[in-house]
């Protein structure tokens, strides 16, 4: 009974936080559609403060050459760190971004949606460790599960240290693509850690009853489809680099909406160069790989491993109709955040779909190494 009680306590918090993270990126998401990015220009108080101002009158004197500056002499200090380490590329680029030296205009709505942003992040910070707290049990249980757990709230620390170098970096592209990479990274972690805490009990008791979910119809074998599994992580990492470079788009039109001035919103799809048109070729990609994986992996699959096919193949066809919204009807803002968070849940789906194939895998070669009389 004891055992069962931090499985599920294990269970619970993994969970929470992992749903959690997809709510984080849908209020990121509502955060870039706003354009309430910079709505606190320093981290991680608020216009040095932890409870933001509601009017020009709270804020600091010369509040936009106070925060330019304390954010040049932040990115110098990056900078020099990063050149020191061999990237100097990407030390040039922190300053050779226009928007490096400009402060956005104070608007009391973006500051608070983007702190909000900030709010939530903090609590997902805590609820990370109160995940490595629980997992502590699995010490001499499962141990991979522990050091899951462990990674995850380390990753988010480093997480939160990126979000305040977004900050100070004006949204910088690549400071923006790798806070989202890093995202899905933790996102992966902890859905295997609470995937392998839900089938390991059962394992330790000696029990075939956590392959029933996703084993395979009718006798079929894993070996009858070689080569599936190289399929599931080529369609996983399509996917994953295709959730980059929509952070690249988005940074695109962020650009020429700024220089717009935020207007004539039908036009700013024409102004996009060549990376929309190859994240709308690897969209094509996306989903001609993820039918032909289903294809070959549905007469196979159990009822977990169908249920998640199902899912990755509605997800895709909401992705569609998200992009197509968002492209031919002027970039809805309501929109942009959904569409986001439809390609990270995919994304999850996927990952999920490749665990449990794995899963499989081992439990055929456990059966085909087993004694005939056992």
């Amino acid at each position: 009974m004891q055992a069962v009680g931090f499985v599920r306590r294990f269970r619970f918090w993994s969970v929470t936080t992992v749903i959690s993270i997809y709510l984080l990126i849908l209020v990121g998401g509502v955060v870039r559609a706003t354009g309430s990015g910079m709505g606190c220009p320093d981290w991680p108080k608020c216009f040095g403060q932890w409870v933001p101002p509601t009017n020009s009158k709270q804020l600091p004197k010369n509040y936009k050459q106070v925060y330019t500056a304390q954010r040049v002499a932040k990115n110098q200090k990056l900078a020099r760190t990063l050149a020191g380490l061999g990237f100097k590329q990407v030390a040039g680029e922190i300053f050779a971004h226009p928007t490096q030296y400009i402060e956005t205009d104070f608007n009391p709505t973006k500051t608070w949606i983007e702190y909000l942003n900030r709010l939530l992040g903090a609590l997902i910070g805590i609820f990370v460790f109160v995940t490595a707290v629980v997992a502590v049990p699995y010490w001499r249980r499962d141990r991979p599960v522990l050091w899951l757990a462990i990674g995850g709230w380390l990753l988010t620390g480093i997480q939160g240290w990126l979000g305040s170098l977004v900050v100070s970096t004006n949204l910088l592209p690549i400071m923006v693509t790798i806070h989202m990479g890093l995202a899905l990274l933790i996102v992966a972690m902890l859905l295997y850690a609470a995937d392998r805490a839900q089938r390991e009990p059962v394992q330790t008791a000696g029990s075939d009853e956590h392959v029933a979910a996703f084993k395979p119809q009718e006798g079929g074998r894993a070996s009858d489809v070689p080569g599936l599994q190289t399929l599931l992580w080529l369609v996983l990492l399509v996917t994953f680099g295709q959730i980059v470079l929509g952070t690249q788009v988005r940074e695109q039109i962020d650009q020429i909406a700024s220089a717009a001035s935020y207007q004539g919103r039908s036009g700013w799809v024409e102004q996009l160069g060549s990376v929309f048109a190859v994240h709308r070729a690897v969209s094509v990609l996306v989903t001609l790989l993820s039918a032909y994986s289903a294809y070959l992996l549905w007469p196979l699959a159990g009822r977990r491993l169908r249920r998640l096919l199902a899912i990755s193949l509605s997800l895709v066809g909401l992705e569609i109709l998200a992009g197509f919204t968002l492209a031919y009807l002027a970039l809805p803002a309501i929109v942009q955040p959904v569409h986001l968070t439809l390609a990270t849940l995919l994304f999850g789906a996927q990952f999920l779909t490749l665990v449990g194939w794995r899963q499989f895998l081992a439990y055929e070669q456990q059966v085909r190494l087993r004694p005939a009389h056992a």
